[in-house]
């Protein structure tokens, strides 16, 4: 019986990471279609962490993307409180520090709105959300 209860968590894990993954190549693709180069995904340094590091003209956007099936809890950006946007900051000023950028910089949000079919997912919606929030205090 608990081995039962394990495999569906691990399950249950892996299917909402590969919903998260889906998101986050729904929004990679939804840039590019509008001209932004992604430079990075799934940024990782320090305790720090960024989605997707983007580039468009002289703007290098930070962009979190928040994948769900609808808004019963709450839309995908307000899950972007301010502990996982100070996370978003600190691997934004590493990336900052390691490329010596000397443009504009831009906090975003993704949100995609997808469902599970039995061919995988499928979006209905995305939500671009720009200058979601700022690294001000």
């Amino acid at each position: 019986m608990d081995k039962n209860k394990s495999d569906k968590s691990s399950s249950d894990k892996f299917s909402k990471k590969a919903f998260g993954k889906f998101g986050e190549d729904t929004a990679s693709h939804y840039l590019t279609l509008r001209f932004y180069k992604i430079l990075e995904r799934n940024y990782r340094k320090r305790n720090a962490e960024v989605d997707i590091i983007a580039q468009k003209g002289k703007t290098l956007c930070f962009v979190e993307v928040k994948t769900r099936s609808n808004d019963k809890f709450g839309t995908p950006g307000e899950a972007v409180d301010f502990k996982k946007q100070q996370k978003i900051i600190l691997g934004a000023q590493n990336y900052l520090a390691q490329t010596n950028w000397q443009g504009e910089v831009r906090f975003d949000v993704a949100e995609v709105y997808a469902r599970k079919t039995k061919f995988g997912f499928k979006t209905h919606k995305i939500n671009y959300i720009k200058n979601a929030f700022d690294n001000s205090d």
